[in-house]
């Protein structure tokens, strides 16, 4: 199983970003998605998720109407438009697929820094 983020980097307020996090070795279709972050010396936080039945989802109050998850089952993939970005939106960024409350897998996360 492995889960591989891209797409984090140095941006500017108010620019945007696209992450992505493409799976293997497990069926992605059946597996719901979701975006963590983690900022320096704070608890890592839900960002947003997508469900694997109809692609419903959900965003921490933090980033909706920035940010839009959303997935890509034939390609293995998961993506994190960011638009707007923000300097407390600096963090690092994790992937996590999950399976009912049974599997949870983990990537080791993309680096997103806000700064002018």
């Amino acid at each position: 199983v492995q889960l591989v983020e891209s797409g984090g980097g140095l941006v500017e307020p108010g620019e945007s970003l696209r992450l992505s996090c493409t799976a293997s070795g497990f069926t992605f279709s059946a597996f719901g998605m979701t975006w963590y972050r983690q900022a320096p010396g704070k608890e890592r936080v839900l960002v947003a998720s997508i469900t694997s039945t109809d692609g419903s989802t959900d965003y921490a109050d933090s980033v909706k109407g920035r940010f839009t998850i959303s997935r890509d089952n034939s390609k293995n993939t998961v993506y994190l438009q960011m638009n707007s970005l923000k300097p407390e939106d600096t963090a690092m960024y994790y992937c996590k697929a999950y399976y009912r409350s049974a599997l949870n897998y983990w990537g080791k996360g993309t680096l997103v820094t806000v700064s002018s």
